[in-house]
């Protein structure tokens, strides 16, 4: 019988990317430079966005994205407990005070319900998640925050334009989706997407924040300042320096380094051209998956509806009646037949960081019960047809028993 060894989520290079990032490397120029600004033009108007700025993570364009917004101190802002901690990381970097909500009981989008009572007069953005590449109920978010927009107090030239608590779309896991005929992208306020080795579209560390334009605000404004917090808050980046006479700059305030290289970009830009078909490919594994597993009543995300289309970054699966003991005992069967699993997420409240600040997973039982019983299976591009078969089969048939005893 032949013996599989089939990892949870390998990168996707190919031939294209090597070469790309020689062609780089050969160029002599390997930091920020032309291959980023590429990168960020062909991001933009594929999603349909007046610009795009590439730094060095989704954390990187999610700070920025706060900075921009001008939170800080004094200021609220709302996310979900079931996600990762970048998600929630970045409050505390700007200063302002973390509020965190439920998911929903039969859905891992958070509580809209408690999202809305959530909000005070403090509060300056929401931060939805994409989970697993789905898009959010962006309609809900945005009837939400526009019935609230009595208790919003701005505090900056750019919260005055906006009027509103600002939608700052966690999307690490949705490059390439869609909701309600939009791109994934163009739909939030500002939207930041990861490009970390074991997403969808990798440059092996990176990510992209993208936003929608503010009336009253300069895109271009925007896209200077995100350039001044990635570099130091230097005037000119090295490319524009390198312009005959064009050495002197100036620091115009003590910011961050976090930008994007050009040999990180080279990746991405071979991704890019390759990614369409990757996005079919992830599709075809997900049905394979659902037809094995949705029969025999392990309880599965929907990523494929009239209503959107997800990048299908994650298969999160959930074995109803079944404890977090046998959910370990079966992440370890599946090991044991070469097949590495994992879990998304152990709610933000159950580690010790967030315990530490306040927080205490009694007060989201429906993260908990989500948590409890969830398994994610390998889904990547490197699959075969057959490795995703033996992974379907093989998840049915040690399932199957611990549905049988539920």
């Amino acid at each position: 019988m032949k013996k599989y060894n089939i990892p949870f989520s390998p990168p996707d290079i190919s031939e294209n990317e090597i070469n790309l990032v020689a062609e780089t490397l050969r160029s002599g120029w390997i930091t920020t430079g032309p291959k980023t600004k590429l990168l960020e033009s062909k991001i933009a108007n594929w999603i349909g966005t007046p610009k795009c700025v590439c730094l060095g993570s989704q954390t990187a364009c999610a700070e920025t994205s706060l900075r921009i917004l001008g939170i800080g101190q004094g200021d609220e802002v709302i996310t979900t407990a079931y996600t990762y901690t970048a998600t929630a990381s970045v409050v505390y970097h700007v200063g302002a005070k973390l509020v965190l909500v439920d998911c929903q009981p039969d859905s891992l989008e958070m509580d809209y319900d408690a999202l809305e009572n959530a909000i005070t007069d403090k509060t300056k953005a929401v931060i939805p998640v994409d989970l697993a590449g789905i898009p959010c109920d962006y309609n809900k978010i945005y009837q939400i925050v526009e019935s609230k927009k009595a208790l919003f107090s701005p505090s900056n030239e750019i919260q005055e334009k906006m009027g509103r608590i600002a939608v700052v779309s966690d999307a690490a896991h949705a490059l390439g989706g869609v909701w309600q005929g939009k791109m994934v992208g163009n739909i939030a306020d500002f939207t930041n997407f990861s490009f970390h080795a074991v997403k969808n579209f990798t440059t092996a560390e990176g990510g992209a924040m993208t936003w929608r334009t503010i009336p009253g605000v300069s895109d271009e404004d925007i896209y200077k300042k995100a350039q001044l917090i990635s570099l130091h808050g230097q005037s000119k980046d090295a490319l524009a320096k390198t312009t005959v006479g064009a050495w002197e700059y100036d620091i115009v305030d003590t910011l961050y380094k976090c930008n994007m290289t050009d040999v990180a970009a080279a990746i991405g830009l071979a991704q890019f051209e390759r990614y369409p078909d990757m996005l079919k490919r992830r599709k075809e594994i997900i049905e394979t998956y659902d037809e094995a597993l949705k029969p025999i009543g392990v309880e599965v995300l929907n990523h494929y509806t009239e209503n959107h289309i997800s990048s299908g970054h994650l298969y999160i699966t959930r074995i109803p009646g079944v404890s977090d003991s046998q959910r370990r005992e079966i992440i370890i069967k599946m090991a044991e037949e070469g097949i590495a699993c994992n879990v998304h997420y152990k709610p933000l409240p159950m580690h010790t960081a967030y315990i530490n600040k306040g927080f205490d997973i009694k007060d989201f039982p429906n993260a908990y019960a989500h948590y409890e019983n969830e398994i994610t299976l390998p889904l990547h591009t490197k699959l075969t047809n057959e490795e995703v078969k033996y992974v379907a089969d093989t998840f049915s048939k040690i399932v199957k028993e611990y549905i049988k005893n539920v």
